[in-house]
């Protein structure tokens, strides 16, 4: 049985990684996947002679280790459904703007520094897959080459994926790690902002070598006016300094209370709801003019949150049945080093998606007491081990433009081809990636 719960996990994992040339939705996939592992593990407990050292009772009840495994997911998703939404919120009112609207050169080496420097502390603030959305908008506005925006567009995942590699609320992958414990605000950022702007001034000076040259074309402007907008300009600042106010608060809230984070961010959620619901009560505006939260929830990508949620339970079938023990004392035995084997995990999260391959890991190693000898010396809460593989998930998806949410949204976005990205790009991502990683080594090394 465990040979055929790897071979469909595999096979399921591959329907994920060929989305596009199947034409079937990744989320669709990773619901099977983890649907039918689910199902084949009680049948091989009911069968008896599959698991003994498990019972039906065991796996469904109450306190059963589907409902576990599902609580923790839970805490996941329900934190992305209150961050995206927070996002939004600011989006929908125009909040964003307050930024962009200050970017006005014309010099493509300036504007790639601003651009990937802004992205990079963005992105750790926010989310690496709405910040590249929002850079992606900005360059339309004000790069009409498209050669031209393909070079920002991809410095763009580069940073976005540096920049949520350090925060713990900037990258899927580091929220799982920091939501289960793994790791904590101040030291995950103390040890890998250095590492991880790193990994995207690397790339981005490269590009400013052998790519851009002299000044951006002007753009025509739209001369077609303007739709008047329903919220005053001391409105729209008012939610974008409320919204980041809000999700910076999160890990405060965290640290204060010992509660978990989606309690935080569904607390903040809730009082910018107040906010907007004062706001909206004191205007005469018809009901489509408004963007009160309910009808924002709507715009909330829930494909993604159901594409977490079975990816997380497939995992959790492998963690079950014991298949990332196994691998994780092999990788101990025969391997052995905490910064090759993170370094594995990196590229491998460049083809295939990072969330899985964290939640492996995470479920391959446990937390670690203090005191421990060994290998699990690295698995203790803010070790080696658990910010090295934040570090690495998160950066080594730039090295393929499949390897990261932000990589493949603005992939359909831009339209870049693939080809493309694997011959301009991918070797820059990779030399970033490198550095960044040895900076964290000799920061190991020295302190």
């Amino acid at each position: 049985m465990e040979i055929a719960i790897i071979v469909i996990f595999i096979l399921g994992y591959a329907a994920i990684a060929l989305e596009h040339p199947l034409k079937i939705d990744k989320t669709a996939s990773a619901l099977l996947l983890g649907m039918l592992l689910w199902t084949m593990y009680a049948v091989g407990v009911l069968n008896g002679n599959v698991f003994p050292e498990v019972d039906i009772h065991s796996l469904v009840s109450e306190h059963g280790s589907i409902r576990h495994h599902l609580g923790e997911i839970a805490e996941i998703l329900f934190f992305l459904m209150g961050a995206m939404t927070i996002v939004e919120l600011i989006d929908v009112h125009g909040g964003f703007s307050v930024i962009t609207d200050k970017i006005t050169t014309r010099k493509k080496v300036k504007l790639l520094w601003i651009l990937a420097i802004l992205t990079f502390f963005m992105s750790a603030v926010l989310d690496n897959l709405t910040t590249s959305i929002v850079m992606v908008m900005l360059l339309r506005k004000i790069i009409a080459e498209q050669k031209d925006r393909w070079i920002y567009a991809s410095m763009v995942i580069i940073a976005a994926n540096s920049g949520g590699a350090w925060s713990p609320i900037g990258d899927v992958t580091t929220i799982m790690l920091w939501v289960k414990g793994n790791v904590t605000t101040v030291p995950i950022i103390k040890s890998l902002l250095l590492p991880s702007f790193i990994s995207m001034a690397v790339p981005v000076a490269l590009a400013s070598m052998f790519y851009l040259k002299g000044e951006l074309a002007p753009i025509a402007k739209d001369s077609a006016c303007e739709k008047e907008s329903c919220v005053t300009f001391r409105e729209r600042n008012q939610i974008f300094i409320l919204g980041v106010f809000a999700l910076l608060l999160v890990p405060v809230f965290k640290t204060l209370t010992h509660l978990p984070p989606f309690m935080g961010v569904l607390l903040t959620l809730s009082i910018l709801w107040i906010f907007l619901e004062l706001m909206y009560n004191r205007k005469c505006l018809d009901k489509s003019q408004e963007h009160r939260v309910p009808s924002v929830l709507q715009r909330i990508d829930m494909a993604t949150i159901l594409f977490f949620l079975g990816i997380l339970l497939a995992v959790g079938v492998l963690q079950e049945v014991g298949i990332l023990k196994n691998v994780a004392n092999y990788l101990t035995e025969n391997v052995g080093n905490v910064y090759v084997i993170n370094l594995v995990l990196g590229a491998l999260s460049s083809i295939v998606d990072n969330v899985p391959l964290v939640a492996a890991a995470m479920g391959m190693y446990p937390i670690a007491e203090a005191g421990a000898t060994g290998f699990l010396q690295y698995c203790v809460q803010d070790g080696t081990f658990w910010q090295f593989l934040a570090y690495c998930a998160g950066v080594g998806g730039s090295m393929l433009i499949i390897g990261s949410a932000a990589g493949v949204v603005v992939m359909g976005l831009e339209k870049i081809n693939f080809g493309w990205y694997l011959k301009k790009i991918s070797l820059l991502a990779l030399a970033g990636y490198l550095a960044g990683a040895g900076w964290f080594v000799l920061q190991q090394m020295i302190f």
